[in-house]
């Protein structure tokens, strides 16, 4: 069995991992989608088009 100080430690690391993802997820996707480019035919993508 676990120690009650390695249950917190755990507790504190999930938190820290889950909060890290909730906050990340989306500008991770914005930026590899920016970084890949667009399609070939579509027109470029700029930051502002996000907007629209």
């Amino acid at each position: 069995m676990l120690s009650p100080g390695v249950k917190e430690r755990i507790g504190v690391v999930f938190e820290v991992v889950k909060t890290s993802f909730h906050w990340g997820f989306i500008p991770t996707l914005l930026y590899l989608g920016f970084r890949k480019g667009s399609e070939p035919g579509m027109p470029p993508l700029q930051l502002a088009n996000l907007l629209w």
